[in-house]
């Protein structure tokens, strides 16, 4: 197999392309900068941006599988730089796909871009859009996962993953937030109700998309369908963020204050900085404020079922690895 993976040296992107090197698939990479650990793995890396059509077309060149995982993540920021990244770059995916005859393309989406501010709870894939965003990025996921779906056919046969909250070792994005206000004291409970969400560990998300890529072909039966993808171990939210803040030795989340008030600081926030211009993301959104209040966790028998998916990594064992690589990564500062 030769692959292109799209963000290769991003979180996920990194592991789904070791994993695909322990199979003996050559890859190739498409991102922003170049990456000394890629490197390592012999992997030809293209420097380039996705939303520039002639980029993406030569990093595809000879490949038989496109894995689609770069994206600009985030719930605050101008929305055009969000269409950009997220619809125009996967148009760009798409186009070049189809014209060097590519056959395969595994998509990375979110569960967020079914969530329409109430809570999820063992809800499947037949979950229909919603009808407003409170923020930019899980719409422009959503616009970006249907041109993925729609673009399957005799020619090109696509699927969609939604894994949801990815966490471990490498994390650059959401363990560093937790580690960083869990240990500054600034995270709180929100609402008063235990609220079980879906959680997964890095090493699990890429091994279904490894599966999704041995399964996808033209007319197969996950062609043109999305699926949720977890540990199928729903947990209350803040059990995981203290699980994740006890690797780094930092006490846990009591604290609490209600629903309304969090809400009511959001709005207040965004208004403040959207009139002031600050890219910086504000400490309270409603988009956040609706997140850490509801439950999300999804009924798996599709992805058991169709992709032949179970997790590699425990959420405990997740913990383990996580501290330890939170131990290496404390004594090379030393």
């Amino acid at each position: 197999m030769k692959a292109l993976v799209t963000g290769g040296g991003g979180f996920l992107g990194f592991a789904i392309v070791k994993m695909l090197r322990q199979q003996g698939a050559q890859i190739h990479t498409l991102a922003r900068n170049h990456y000394t650990k890629l490197e390592a793995l012999d992997v030809t890396q293209h420097l380039g941006d996705l939303a520039c059509y002639t980029d993406v077309e030569h990093a595809a060149i000879d490949c038989d599988v496109v894995f689609h995982v770069a994206a600009k993540a985030g719930i605050w920021g101008n929305y055009d730089d969000y269409y950009r990244a997220n619809v125009t770059g996967t148009e760009n995916v798409i186009k070049a796909c189809r014209a060097l005859g590519i056959k395969k393309l595994v998509y990375t989406s979110s569960p967020s871009v079914v969530f329409d501010g109430t809570s999820m709870e063992g809800l499947d894939e037949s979950l229909p859009y919603p009808q407003h965003y409170e923020t930019a990025y899980p719409e422009t996921k959503a616009i970006a996962e249907r041109a993925v779906i729609a673009a399957n056919d005799q020619q090109l046969a696509t699927v969609s993953l939604r894994p949801h909250l990815i966490w471990g070792p490498e994390d650059n994005h959401l363990t560093p937030r937790i580690i960083e206000r869990g240990g500054a004291g600034k995270l709180r409970r929100i609402g008063k109700q235990d609220h079980k969400v879906d959680c997964i560990f890095v090493d699990n998300a890429a091994h279904a998309h490894l599966l999704a890529a041995e399964k996808l072909s033209i007319d197969s039966n996950i062609a043109g369908k999305c699926y949720f993808i977890s540990q199928d171990d729903p947990r209350n939210l803040w059990d995981i963020v203290n699980g994740i803040l006890a690797t780094a030795n930092i006490a846990p989340v009591t604290k609490t204050i209600p629903f309304r008030f969090a809400y009511s600081i959001g709005w207040l926030l965004e208004t403040v900085y959207k009139r002031l211009k600050r890219e910086q993301e504000p400490p309270m959104t409603r988009f956040l404020a609706r997140e850490l209040s509801t439950a999300h966790w999804f009924d798996m028998s599709a992805a058991k079922n169709e992709l032949g998916y179970t997790p590699l990594v425990s959420i405990e064992d997740g913990f383990i690895q996580l501290k330890n690589w939170l131990k290496t990564g404390e004594k090379q500062k030393k």
